[in-house]
């Protein structure tokens, strides 16, 4: 009777949990309709479209099905490994995706925790507005900005640095690969910082306000409340966006490199995967290629992603 017992309720465990989710979808129909178009769209423009990752297999010719093209296996893969530009490729890709990471990733969170001890309001959604700004921009606005900054001829920087007789002549910034990656960070930077802050300080305006008065009648600087309280606050919100940040650490950009790295000269230091994809791939009409080494960079991302959850799960904050 015990065992028939015990079966019973292994039995009705599932179809507790199933009934539960049905209740609790049910008690948030409004938010779970809200959500049903956004799911339809990932649907048909994430999912359908992965249909199409067979040609990375075959000699794909456009006005061709995917049925009548003949299979080919790895044979464009082989081809991209052996591509006397993979190793420079990768070199961009990987550098300038670490750059961006050790640079890019904490700046947020560092004008967050600046803006979060700005008492004057006024002043604060002044700063604040400056710093969205440019992430309303597109990279055709913002790319054409910085290059007429950076111009020879009536460039905002070259007229300041020749006022402070820093240098003797005009330096063309964009033409040499010494200061692309600096620009390209530095701009990158520049557009998200602002925006990127803003989950931060929604996270830091959860943290109890007593928990910092009790900080400071035992003595704690705002420095130190800083580190003691705000940082491990947050701490589970920065997991989160450095594990989708690793899992982007092969997609170092395409917009801003397209725009900033015109000049041929600099392609050696700015041609990274999706670059060399347009370029290649299907600028040439190399699809099944331009398909392949798109695969290669998705499978690169779900491996970093898959690991970095895996780091993240031992202290509690994973995303699964």
């Amino acid at each position: 009777m015990a065992q028939l017992s015990m079966k019973q309720t292994i039995n009705s465990e599932p179809k507790g949990k199933f009934k539960a989710g049905l209740v609790r979808f049910y008690r948030q129909l409004d938010l779970q309709l809200m959500v049903i178009p956004a799911l339809i769209l990932i649907f048909i423009f994430s999912y359908i479209p992965m249909y199409g990752i067979m040609i990375a297999f075959q000699d794909y010719k456009i006005g061709h099905s995917f049925s009548s093209s003949p299979w080919v296996g790895m044979k464009h893969f082989i081809y991209f490994f052996n591509s006397p530009e993979f190793g420079t490729v990768m070199r961009n890709t990987i550098v300038i995706s670490l750059l961006k990471f050790l640079i890019g990733f904490p700046a947020p969170i560092f004008l967050a925790l600046i803006l979060n001890e700005v008492r004057k309001m006024a002043f604060k959604r002044v700063v604040q507005t400056i710093t969205y700004l440019p992430h309303f921009m597109s990279w055709v606005i913002l790319g054409g900005l910085v290059t007429t900054m950076l111009a020879v001829d009536g460039g905002s920087i070259n007229m300041l640095l020749e006022k402070l007789n820093l240098i003797d002549k005009p330096i063309t910034f964009l033409s040499l690969p010494e200061y692309f990656w600096g620009i390209l960070v530095t701009t990158n930077v520049w557009k998200e910082i602002g925006f990127g802050s803003i989950v931060y300080l929604a996270a830091i305006a959860g943290v109890d306000p007593h928990t910092y008065e009790a900080a400071s009648i035992d003595g704690a600087s705002r420095f130190k409340q800083i580190y003691m309280i705000t940082l491990p606050s947050i701490m589970p919100v920065v997991s989160i966006f450095m594990i989708l940040a690793i899992g982007n650490l092969v997609s170092a950009g395409f917009e801003d490199i397209l725009i900033l790295a015109a000049d041929p000269a600099i392609r050696d230091v700015s041609d990274v995967l999706d670059t060399y994809v347009v370029r290649v791939g299907i600028t040439n009409y190399r699809y099944s290629y331009a398909t392949a080494v798109g695969v290669f960079k998705a499978v690169v991302s779900v491996g970093l992603l898959t690991i970095a959850n895996f780091v993240a799960r031992k202290s509690g904050n994973s995303l699964w």
